[in-house]
Order: structure tokens, then sequence, then C-alpha cells
């Protein structure tokens, strides 16, 4: 009874180990991740052309944040979400430009 006893110890205790080395492991991978950025101030995102270069921005910004994933699926899912993500923000900035042009020409 007592061997069962100190190989449940010892199992949980290794359990312990790795568990609380998770968190570590999560910070080393997260910490070298720089946030994904596009600059879209120098582009007029109402017409095709400021669009299209977006996209080229875009997509390279993806590549660049997913370059640590090592597997081919892990670094797809990763740049399709970073585009998701740039595309919804890429919406709002393009109302933003539209609503200031409108208010804009409105007051001349």
């Amino acid at each position: 009874m007592q061997k069962i006893n100190t190989l449940t110890n010892t199992i949980s205790s290794i359990a312990m180990l790795a568990l609380a080395a998770l968190p570590i492991a999560a910070l080393a991978t997260g910490a070298q991740a720089a946030p994904a950025s596009v600059k879209v101030a120098d582009l007029n995102l109402a017409s095709q052309a400021g669009v299209t270069a977006f996209n080229h921005r875009a997509d390279y910004a993806a590549r660049k944040f997913c370059n640590t994933e090592l597997s081919l699926s892990a670094r797809a899912n990763c740049r399709e979400g970073v585009r998701v993500e740039l595309s919804e923000k890429l919406d709002a900035i393009r109302s933003a430009q539209v609503s200031r042009a409108a208010t804009t020409f409105a007051a001349r």
C-alpha cells in the first residue's frame, strides 16, 4: 500500500511541475510576438488603389506576425485570423474616411 501512495505522490508531483511550466512556456512565445500593424494614414481607402495597397500591406503584416508558427496549418490559420481582424478594422476606417470626406465636402 505504501508503494502505491509513493507512486501516486510521485506522479502528482510530476504533473504539478508540468502544469506549472505551461504558463512560463506561453509567456516565452507570446512575448516575442509584436502586434500586426498596417499603416493607413497615406492611403485613400475610398479608392480601389488604396484598398489594394492596404491588402498588400495586410498580407505582409500577416506573414510577418505568423512566421513563428511551426506547422503550415497553424501558420495558415494565424494568417487568416490576422487578415480577418485587419479587414474588420478596414471597414471601420473606410467608414470614417468617407464620413470625414462627406463632412469636408458639405462644408465647402
